[in-house]
């Protein structure tokens, strides 16, 4: 009887890692404004795309709320079909240069990526930012197709996410938009906000002019509320689509915060970001050059500052936030970079009171330690006081990043929008239809200080309501 012969085993597929972004070395990066993240190359962005596995049932779209197709995108690069990517990523994204640096993706698309079970899930957001690289640099003029006009006029105010979304979706569809802008450049939060070496203006910049080459009009130097009413917008307009932000910052209410040395975050990063202060003296902006920065608060625009100061020249950045690591709202990557780079993380240290000189300068803060008990309302762990533990820091800049409001001047010059009693305004968050008929609303005005992504999705959201509205009625 003939021996049985086993089928020889197929090899096993060389299971490929998650490609590391390249970055700037720590040490230098901490002394230039220049992007971190260096880019992938073509070939590593092919390598890294190979990894998705094309689910069926794709999580990681559940976990992006601009529901792009993500492993449609990731197979064009696999392919080497770069320009295929960019156009997928269009479909539903307007801004993805901007989402791929941004976007807490390890909580939104990776976070659900199966791969992320047993391994590292794939790196979406680096090959997001790749394609819209690779487009901006190396690609056609290519734009996607739009429908035909259809005479309708929509006004958006506010050229954050929210609004760049809302437009981008809107001039495709064939409706006539213009955007108002109240600085002299578009972008809103992502150019005053977001620190040249986590997003450089020209990135903002690129995206604002893809939307002009599609035929969105941009109104600069326009202070809705101020220079002209909504309702005087609709007037000449068929909706508008407010997405203003919340730009009001908040402070702490302890003694000695009006010191010369105490700034908002959104004045410090403001004076550096849009009016270029770390550039002197090119640009003659006043801003402390402190020696000795603290920065209250423990979210993304609070490392911002704190690495923004180490860049403008101080000896000792810290971060003094009153919950504990854990609890840290700021992505794990920002607080990753902000360590390497030399910020100290002073925890579950609370400010009791701003010391300063005669003439009025900052010289120091009192704080106290805290302990951590039952979450609140939020979730987190309440940070509970332990008496008698106060100690002082000496510091002669502060800068303050505990969440900003909304600012009332828009609001208070609209009759007939609903506010919350945060001042923010209620729409519904299904349609983003305010209680105003023919103006809707999206983003950190409607929510309060949130994520990039997050208002892009307000403003997808919108822009469908909108498009129902300007085809089909009320």
């Amino acid at each position: 009887m003939a021996e049985e012969t086993k089928a020889p085993e197929a090899p096993k597929k060389e299971k490929i890692p998650r490609q590391q972004m390249p970055e700037q070395p720590a040490d230098v990066r901490r002394h230039n404004f220049d992007e971190v993240p260096l880019g992938y190359t073509p070939e590593q962005a092919m390598k890294e795309a190979s990894r998705c596995i094309q689910c069926k049932d794709p999580r990681c779209r559940q976990g992006c709320p601009v529901e792009v197709d993500i492993p449609a995108f990731i197979k064009c690069i696999k392919e080497g079909d770069f320009e295929g990517a960019i156009r997928k990523l269009w479909e539903k994204n307007a801004l993805p240069a901007v989402c791929g640096r941004v976007c807490p993706q390890e909580v939104q698309c990776e976070g659900l990526c199966v791969l992320g079970k047993k391994d590292q899930p794939v790196a979406i957001g680096n090959l997001e930012k790749f394609a819209a690289d690779y487009q901006r640099n190396h690609g056609r003029d290519v734009l996607p197709p739009k429908a035909a006009p259809t005479g309708k006029k929509v006004a958006v105010v506010g050229s954050g996410p929210s609004g760049l979304t809302v437009a981008g979706d809107l001039i495709l569809k064939g409706h006539d938009v213009t955007i108002f802008e109240a600085l002299h450049a578009p972008g809103g939060v992502l150019i005053y906000g977001i620190p040249e070496f986590r997003l450089p203006k020209a990135i903002v910049a690129s995206e604002c002019r893809y939307l002009e080459r599609l035929g969105v009009n941009f109104e600069v130097n326009a202070v809705i509320g101020r220079s002209e009413t909504v309702d005087e917008l609709l007037e000449r307009f068929d909706v508008v689509f407010l997405g203003v932000g919340a730009g009001l910052p908040m402070f702490l209410k302890v003694p000695g915060e009006h010191y010369i040395g105490v700034y908002s975050s959104n004045e410090y990063l403001t004076r550096s970001n849009l009016m270029k202060a770390y550039d002197f003296p090119n640009y003659d902006t006043p801003l402390v050059r402190g020696k000795r920065v603290a920065t209250f608060g423990g979210g993304n625009v609070a490392m911002d500052s704190a690495r923004t100061a180490l860049r403008m020249g101080a000896e000792k950045s810290y971060i003094i936030y009153r919950r504990g690591r854990e609890e840290l709202p700021a992505r794990k990557e920002e607080i990753h970079h902000a360590e390497q780079e030399g910020v100290e993380f002073m925890l579950l240290s609370a400010p009791v009171r701003f010391t300063g000189t005669d003439d009025g300068f900052l010289t120091g803060v009192e704080c106290r330690r805290m302990e951590l008990g039952e979450p609140d309302a939020s979730g987190r762990r309440r940070p509970i006081e332990i008496k008698g533990s106060e100690f002082m820091v000496e510091i002669d800049t502060a800068v303050i990043s505990i969440g900003s409001s909304a600012n009332p001047l828009l609001t208070k010059s609209t009759p007939g929008l609903a506010l919350n009693k945060w001042g923010n305004i209620v729409a519904d968050p299904k349609t983003g239809k305010t209680m105003k008929p023919r103006v809707w609303a999206g983003g950190d005005i409607v929510t309060g200080a949130a994520t990039v992504i997050l208002a892009a999705g307000a403003g997808r959201v919108a822009s469908n309501s909108i498009h129902d509205f300007l085809t089909f009625g009320w």
